[in-house]
Order: C-alpha cells, then structure tokens, then sequence
C-alpha cells in the first residue's frame, strides 16, 4: 500500500493525501475520507520518507552512565514517559561510565542522527565541552549543572548538609566515603555540604578519615573496610550514595560492628532496596523520574521552537530517616 493507492480508495488527489500525512490542510471531508481509508488498510507512512521530508527522525538520543543504576532507571522513565507521549522515540546509550564510550556516542548523536540529546552526565571534561559546542541539535545535561546548557540537577550540597546535620549530631569520629571531585554534583557538592556541618560543629577531620569509592556496592564494603583499620573507633559513616551505604553496612556487620548502636550510617538516593535491609538507611530521596521528564519536557519545548533559551532547573529533594542513624 503506498500514498497513490490511498489517494484512489478515498477518491482524493495523492496531494491531498501528503498534506493528510504531514498535517496540512485538508477539508473536513476528504479528511474522513483519508482517515478512513488509512484505518481500514492499516497503512503506514514510511518513517525513512518523512523524515527525508522533514529532516526529523523523531528519535532523541539519550547518553547514559549506567543502565542498572536506580537513579539513571528512575530518570529514564521520566524520560520514557514525556517522549512516547508525544511521538519521540529514545534511544539509549550506555557508557558503563567510561568517558571514551560517552565522547563516541555523543560523536554519533551530534551530526543530526537524532533530533535532541539527553546527557545523564558524571564527568564534563573539556573534551565533553567541545563536542557539546559542537552539537547541530539541542542538548539538555541531567544531573550536572553546565553553564550555557540547559540543565536538570539536584540540590546536592544542601541536601548533604542537611543530612550531616542528622548524622554527625554526637559524632566524635566520623569517616566519610565519597567519589572522585571530577563528578562535580555527588563528588564535589556533597562532600562540601558534609565539610560544612564539619566546620561549623568544629569537628576535626584527619585525611585518613576519608575514602574515594566507585558507585558500587562493593567498593563501599572495600573503602569500609580501608577506614576500620585506620580508624577502628569511627562512630558515624556518611556515604554519597545508597549502593556505597549498603556496601559499608555489610561490612560493619562482617567486623562485629552494630549499626546504629556503635556506628551510625547514611546515604543518599533512596535506593528501593533499601527497604529490604536492615536497619534501614537514612538517605536522601532525590525525585530522579520527575528530573527526567522536566529534562524531556524542556527538550521538546526547544525543538518545537516555543523556547530556544537555556533553562536551569534544580529539584527538590526529601530525607527519609530511619534506623541507620539511631534517632527512631
């Protein structure tokens, strides 16, 4: 079935029918017609011939640091629910948080094989800068905040502090495991709000009371385990992220450690999972999925040429108290 053969079932010009399929004018009348027509063959327009003629895939791409984080799954429903609602298709790029494979695939995306670029970005490196500059289609950054962008981030020093506030209340030796200050937003941001409540509560800090971690549950148990032996007395753990917390529990209950009774812990993301361990973990519920679709809202917004100007959008977060910091 092809557009001419339409065109005879309706009794219309293949004209009529083009502007049908690209929404033009048509009367009301040879509209139903068409439509009828349409419904009853079940024909469909060749995506690769609309979009020869209107120079749109309908696909945006999306740049991601890791599939299995609940965090990235989180935004990429958000995402996944603004597009399909309104015609777009994703598809998903996955770095395993390899900044080779990110610079590759933005490469890819940059010279117009999708319609817009969503970047879930860790690190912005100078290299990342320059192939964003480079971009023939919009761009919006989730997660990181990139001056000349449009952005979607977390309020990641204040819900840091506010969480130290909560754990280090009677600390006399806390440890703190973090990422690498490359990541700007978990690395940099939240260590600060933790310094913060430091200075201001005149907590003294050695560098052996600090550790750098991946995102991962097993590298919270190792750098967990680092800490022990040089500080065997630490009484409170603040861990940038939920899968780190979970990670440094473990192992404060593989070395005999009770949790919150001789060391308190936290976290942050809200992790689901966190519902299954015990005690469970005081952390930060930051709303990932409604970060995801603002992102996908304000990309649309910029290729249907309502707003061309860049927008900054930080969220709100929640801290969700429980057991792990011993005040329930």
């Amino acid at each position: 079935m092809n557009i001419n053969e339409i065109a005879e079932l309706a009794g219309v010009s293949r004209a009529a029918v083009s502007r049908y399929l690209n929404n033009g004018y048509v009367s009301e009348e040879k509209k139903e017609r068409i439509k009828k027509v349409i419904e009853e063959t079940g024909y469909r327009p060749s995506s690769q011939a609309q979009m020869l003629r209107t120079k749109k895939t309908k696909m945006i791409g999306v740049v991601l640091p890791k599939i299995n984080s609940s965090s990235i799954s989180r935004m990429v429903a958000g995402i996944s629910e603004v597009l399909s609602g309104s015609g777009y298709q994703m598809l998903l790029a996955n770095t395993d948080n390899k900044i080779e494979e990110e610079l590759n695939y933005l490469k890819v995306f940059k010279e117009n094989y999708v319609d817009g670029i969503l970047f879930i970005a860790t690190i912005l490196t100078g290299r990342h800068k320059k192939l964003l500059g480079e971009c023939k289609v919009p761009v919006v950054i989730l997660g990181q905040r990139l001056k000349g962008y449009s952005c979607v981030y977390q309020d990641d020093l204040q819900a840091a502090k506010e969480l130290a506030e909560i754990l280090l209340t009677g600390s006399g030796k806390p440890c703190f495991i973090g990422v690498t200050s490359k990541d700007e937003a978990v690395g940099k941001n939240r260590r600060a709000g933790y310094e913060e409540v430091l200075s201001e509560r005149r907590i003294d800090c050695l560098p052996e009371q600090f550790a750098e971690a991946d995102f991962s549950m097993e590298s919270g148990y190792q750098k967990m385990e680092e800490l022990l032996r040089k500080v065997p007395d630490t009484d409170a753990v603040f861990c940038v992220t939920d899968s780190i917390a979970q990670g440094a529990m473990a192992c404060l209950v593989d070395h005999g450690k009770k949790v919150p009774e001789q060391v308190r812990l936290a976290g942050m993301g809200d992790r689901p999972t966190n519902r299954l361990i015990r005690p469970r973990l005081t952390t930060v519920h930051f709303h990932y999925r409604t970060t995801g679709a603002e992102a996908a809202k304000i990309l649309l917004e910029q290729l249907s040429g309502k707003k061309t100007v860049c927008r900054e959008l930080q969220m709100g977060y929640e801290i969700v108290e429980e057991e792990s910091t011993g005040r329930l």
